[in-house]
């Protein structure tokens, strides 16, 4: 569409001139950024994300020509185990669940990432094929790279192995302190914890989740997530209605929560 417009158009130079930030097209529904103004959208957005944030300037700025800005929804699939890890994603206000197959078409929930991480850090490690299956909790924004640009630019880039090394030792003591909550806590306070920890991530006191997706992180019985759901909605610390949650009394879901939260979040 824009090989289409006339040489030295108005519309071409207001583009050349950087007056216009982006253009639509309606014929294919779709919104297309320019260089200047899809620079800007990924520096913003790199920042966003607390890991990408911690590096200096120049190292980021590697990065940024390699990101592609995504939305993604709830339930969308990033990764399967066994499978090639072919990109990497550096969350900004959604949330993935990294799920451990258990047999049977069975998951269990072993990480969260958010903004403060990256999915796909097993690149990092040099493994390049996922053991885990990585579903969005929560929906939102995130940066994606393809693996190979990532992989080229982890070797060149210091500060990010560092970071990255820290998030994965971050990532393995939460997936210790998970498996120790779910073997000794009460199903009531892990259900208060996994929403609290959903909600730092996607900045957010509302959310969805099912109760499929629930039963699935907290390895129970879907029934079971609507007897440990119905004391925290009698005391009005949350809303639950249709997979759809919001948090009322954070103050009071943190106290209902286990000890777990504010020991690894």
């Amino acid at each position: 569409m824009l090989l289409q417009l006339a040489k030295d158009s108005p519309e071409q130079r207001a583009i050349e001139a950087g007056e216009i930030d982006a253009v639509i097209d309606h014929t294919n529904s779709n919104v297309i950024l320019l260089p200047t103004a899809r620079q800007a959208l990924l520096a913003k957005a790199s920042i966003a994300n607390t890991l990408l944030a911690g590096l200096p300037g120049k190292e980021r700025q590697r990065l940024l020509a390699d990101f592609e800005p995504l939305a993604l929804r709830f339930g969308d699939v990033l990764q399967e185990p066994g499978a090639p890890i072919r990109h990497v994603y550096f969350p900004i206000d959604c949330v993935v669940s990294l799920l451990a197959p258990a047999g049977g078409g069975q998951a269990l929930e072993v990480g969260l990432v958010g903004r403060e991480g990256m999915v796909g850090i097993s690149l990092a490690l040099g493994v390049e094929v996922s053991s885990v299956r990585a579903l969005v909790r929560a929906g939102g924004r995130t940066l994606r790279m393809k693996a190979d640009l990532f992989t080229e630019a982890f070797h060149q880039c210091p500060r990010l192995q560092r970071e990255l090394y820290r998030c994965a030792d971050a990532k393995l003591a939460l997936a210790r302190q998970t498996a120790a909550c779910k073997c000794f806590h009460a199903i009531g306070g892990r259900l208060a914890r996994c929403l609290l920890m959903t909600s730092d991530r996607a900045m957010s006191e509302e959310f969805d989740l099912t109760q499929t997706f629930l039963a699935a992180t907290l390895g129970v019985r879907r029934a079971t997530v609507n007897e440990a759901a119905g004391p925290l909605q009698r005391r009005n610390l949350i809303r639950y209605a249709r997979g759809r949650i919001r948090i009322l009394d954070r103050t009071g879901l943190e106290e209902a929560s286990c000890g777990c939260y504010t020991g690894v979040a």
